[in-house]
């Protein structure tokens, strides 16, 4: 049977739409005891953006810190911070930042109208009940957690998002004026997210003309901004996150995203720089995008950090080796239905201890 997905309703597109915000919250004003939060990345703090947040009355501007990626403890602890600030539920929360802060907004809406813990949702359609309004303001551009139904989330035991149709948000604001300040090394990174859901969505075993029509036209879009120079090469970027987003939605990621899964959860490093270093060392799965991705480097003058597993433990590695085996449908999209024959926990720690 054929998926039935949901895609973000609402969209706006164009360089400074970002000052639309406040009449596309207005409708949800209905009385004097609305309020919104404004979950926004605390690099932003006292910045001109976050100057020009369109608050009302009762609003709260909640700066998170993603210096390292979302807890689900870290998740519950906003949650209760919103509800102890007003007794009534916000009719709207904004995401405004890059991809961590994008699912931090996301798990927050969802949580606050079910019960228990972040960690208790972590997996595949376990959320019973829709989220509060939602609101996206990427200000990074190539995770894809704008368009994507999945909030990542390092929990006690695992790392693994909340997938659900209601963690998708209700509107999404791409305005390629927010990408300007972005230091080279984020904005590469961020950028090759994007790039590898391309490549392991069209090299998937799950691809479908509807994955690849939007695929295609992302990886163009990537080519463009990587190997090419464009004045309008964040909007490109924009448009290339969005599509790539759309690509994986009714496909998947593949090895790359399993194995970063891992390093993120044992040695904490960040999704974007953990899909690069893990990439980097799957010549033999994806040859033709890690031989593209390294030129990307080379032009880029990009240097990844070596030596990584160096010194971990054999409890370390196998908790590791455990983490991206244990994410079932990006092997299989990747290898098939006889992914455990190929992707042996020997060939997974080999991979690793390369790092």
């Amino acid at each position: 049977m054929y998926r039935n997905f949901r895609i973000v309703p609402n969209i706006i597109f164009g360089r400074g739409s970002f000052s639309q915000l406040d009449d596309v919250l207005a409708p949800r004003r209905v009385n004097a005891e609305s309020f919104m939060v404004f979950v926004i990345d605390d690099v932003f703090t006292d910045s001109p953006l976050e100057m020009r947040v369109p608050l009302r009355g009762s609003d709260l501007l909640l700066r998170v810190n993603v210096d390292d990626e979302p807890k689900t403890s870290y998740i519950d602890a906003l949650v209760a911070q919103i509800r102890a600030y007003l007794p009534q539920t916000p009719v709207g929360i904004i995401g405004i930042g890059g991809g961590s802060a994008m699912d931090i907004a996301k798990a927050v809406s969802l949580m606050l109208n079910n019960p228990g813990s972040s960690a208790d949702y972590q997996g595949w359609d376990l959320i019973q009940n829709p989220a509060v309004y939602h609101v996206a303001v990427p200000t990074l551009a190539g995770t894809g957690a704008e368009i994507s139904r999945t909030a990542i989330l390092t929990g006690p035991v695992k790392k693994l998002g909340i997938n659900s149709d209601y963690t998708l948000f209700d509107q999404i604001l791409l305005d390629p004026d927010l990408l300007a300040e972005v230091p080279k090394d984020q904005w590469f990174y961020t950028g090759m997210d994007c790039y590898i859901h391309d490549v392991e969505s069209l090299q998937g075993t799950f691809i479908n003309e509807f994955s690849k029509a939007y695929g295609e036209k992302s990886l163009d879009l990537c080519r463009q901004v990587f190997l090419e120079d464009h004045p309008d090469r964040d909007d490109k970027l924009m448009m290339a996150s969005y599509f790539g987003g759309m690509s994986i939605a009714y496909s998947q990621v593949g090895a790359c995203h399993a194995l970063s899964y891992g390093l993120s959860y044992v040695l904490g490093i960040h999704h974007g720089i953990g899909c690069c270093i893990a990439f980097d060392y799957l010549e033999d799965i994806y040859p033709a995008g890690v031989a593209e991705f390294r030129q990307m480097m080379k032009r880029h003058d990009i240097s990844l950090p070596r030596g990584l597993t160096k010194n971990l433990d054999q409890a370390a590695m196998e908790k590791m080796v455990t983490t991206a085996l244990g994410l079932v449908p990006l092997w299989q999209n990747c290898l098939g239905p006889d992914w455990e024959k190929i992707m042996t926990r020997e060939r997974t720690m080999e991979i690793y201890r390369r790092m």
